[in-house]
C-alpha cells in the first residue's frame, strides 16, 4: 500500500485565503500565517489554488505563492489560473514541486503532453469532477501525468475502475473516522480540502490512528532503536544541530528516549533539558522551530548530528547561531566557500537597494532602473563571448565575475534570491 498524505490547501483570493473554489468568504487574512501552522502540525504536502481573476491578480498571487514555497517546509503543488504552459512555467519557476492541470479546461487537456515533455511527467497533475473525462484521456493521462486530484470523493470506485494512477481526494465536509475507510483505498495517494483545514490540528493523532490500523503514513523511521546509542553518564546523548543548507553549527542540546521518539513522530527538534529535567521543543515559545531534515550517528554512536531547517534564530539570544564567543583565533585566510561568496557578494548589493551610497556604482544601476541593469548585463554578456575568442582563461574570469556582479544587480531588482537559483538548478 502507497505511503498516504495529508495535504491541507490554501484557496488565494485577492491575497486572502478564502473558504473554496466558489465559495469567496475570507478564513485568514494573512495566508502566511497558515502555512507556519500546516508546518508545525505536520502537513505533508500543500496545495495552493489561485483564484486570481486577472492577469494583475494572477502576478499578485504568483509572488505570494513564491514566498509560500519558502515558508513551506513540505512539498507546494501550484494549481488554479492554468491557461497555458507559461502558467505551469511561473508556477513551477515559483518554488511548486509540481503543477495541476485543470481538465475540466479542454486547452488544459490539449497541452499536456508539450507541457510534460517540456517539464516531466513527475511535475504535472491532472484535476477532474467527472470521471468520463478520465475514459476519454486514459492514454494521455497515463503517459504524460504522474498522478490526479479527484475533487469529487463520491468517485472513488469509478476512478480506480477507469485507470490506475495514484490519485489526491478533495473532501470538504466529511467526518474523520471517515478518513480510515477512504485511505484504505489502494490509489488513493493523500486526502486535502477543507476536511483537512479545519482539522490541521488532529494531523499528528490521525497519523497515529492511521499506524495503529496498518496504513502507511509519511513519518520519520529511524535505523536504530535508542538501545543502540552510547549514552552518558545521565543517559543523555549530545545532539550537534547544523543548518540543512549551510552547514552552519547552530547550537547542541541533549536527547533522552522520549525526546528522541517525539523527534522522529513529529519532524520537530526536541530535546531534553538537564537543567529543568524535562522535555523541551524547539521554538515552541518562540516560534523558531526546528524541523528535521536529516538525523546520523557518529561512528562510536554517542552523538547525533541533526541537519535541520532552522526558522528564525537558533540561540536564546537572538543571535543565529550559539556559538558566537570568539575564545582565540590564528590568523589565516580561510578557504572560500563559492555559495558564501555568492551570498556575500548578493547582501552587499541588497544592503545598497535599501540603504542607497552616494558614488556607489550599484546605486547608480539601481536609480537608472531596469532597462541599464539589463544593457549592462547585455555587454558583460559580449564581453564574456569575446574574452573566450582569445587564448588564455584570465580575461574570461575577469568577464564572468562582471556578469556575475550584474547579474546579482538584476536579481536584488527582481527580488530573487540566491537559494531560489539554487533550488531551481537543483530541481534540473
Amino acid at each position: 500500500m502507497m505511503v498516504k498524505k495529508f495535504v491541507p490547501c490554501i484557496y488565494l483570493y485577492h491575497r486572502h485565503a478564502v473558504k473554496g473554489l466558489t465559495d469567496k468568504s475570507v478564513v485568514e487574512t494573512d495566508p502566511f500565517r497558515l502555512v507556519k501552522l500546516y508546518n508545525e502540525h505536520n502537513a505533508d504536502e500543500l496545495i495552493v489554488f489561485d483564484l486570481s481573476e486577472n492577469d494583475e491578480e494572477h502576478e499578485d498571487a504568483l509572488d505570494m505563492i513564491r514566498e509560500i514555497c519558502q515558508l513551506a517546509e513540505m512539498d507546494v503543488i501550484g494549481a488554479g489560473a492554468v491557461k497555458r504552459m507559461e502558467d505551469v512555467k511561473k508556477l513551477l519557476y515559483a518554488g511548486c514541486r509540481r503543477a495541476i492541470l485543470d481538465y475540466e479546461k479542454q486547452s488544459n487537456i490539449d497541452a499536456t503532453e508539450e507541457i510534460s515533455l517540456k517539464f516531466g511527467r513527475e511535475k504535472i497533475l491532472a484535476s477532474y469532477n467527472d470521471p468520463g473525462v478520465l475514459s476519454q484521456n486514459k492514454e494521455l493521462l497515463e503517459t504524460y501525468v504522474s498522478g490526479l486530484v479527484l475533487m469529487n470523493p463520491h468517485q472513488i470506485r469509478e476512478t480506480m475502475e477507469i485507470i490506475g494512477l495514484p490519485f489526491y481526494v478533495r473532501i470538504q465536509n466529511i467526518a474523520l473516522n471517515k478518513l480510515m475507510e477512504i485511505f484504505a483505498y489502494e490509489n488513493v495517494c493523500g486526502v486535502t480540502g477543507n476536511t483537512i483545514n479545519d482539522n490541521y490540528k488532529e494531523i499528528l493523532t490521525l497519523k497515529g490512528l492511521c499506524r495503529d490500523n496498518g496504513i502507511p503514513v509519511e513519518t520519520l523511521a529511524s535505523a536504530y532503536r535508542w538501545e543502540d546509542f552510547q549514552k552518558n553518564s545521565d543517559g543523555l546523548v549530545p545532539v550537534i544541530i547544523q543548518d540543512y543548507r549551510t552547514l552552519e553549527v547552530l547550537m547542541l542540546a541533549y536527547m533522552n528516549e522520549e525526546a528522541f521518539s517525539q523527534t522522529l513522530r513529529t519532524g520537530k527538534m526536541t530535546y531534553f533539558s538537564r537543567s529543568r529535567q524535562t522535555l523541551w521543543v524547539k521554538g515552541e515559545t518562540s516560534g523558531h522551530f526546528q524541523y528535521v531534515k536529516s538525523l546520523s550517528a557518529d561512528c562510536d554512536m554517542d552523538t547525533i548530528l541533526a541537519r535541520v531547517s532552522q526558522v528564525g534564530a537558533a540561540c536564546h539570544t537572538g543571535a543565529r547561531s550559539c556559538f558566537f564567543n570568539e575564545i582565540t583565533r590564528k590568523e589565516y585566510q580561510e578557504p572560500e566557500n563559492p555559495l558564501q561568496v555568492f551570498q556575500d557578494v548578493f547582501d552587499v548589493i541588497k544592503d545598497r537597494k535599501e540603504h542607497p551610497r552616494e558614488g556607489s556604482y550599484t546605486n547608480y544601476l539601481f536609480d537608472k532602473g531596469i532597462d541599464k541593469i539589463l544593457k549592462k548585463l547585455g555587454e558583460e554578456a559580449t564581453e564574456i563571448v569575446i574574452a573566450a575568442k582569445n587564448p588564455g582563461a584570465g580575461e574570461v574570469k575577469y568577464e564572468i565575475s562582471d556578469f556575475l556582479y550584474h547579474m546579482m544587480v538584476l536579481m536584488a531588482e527582481k527580488n530573487i534570491t540566491w537559494e531560489e537559483i539554487t533550488t531551481e538548478l537543483a530541481n534540473r
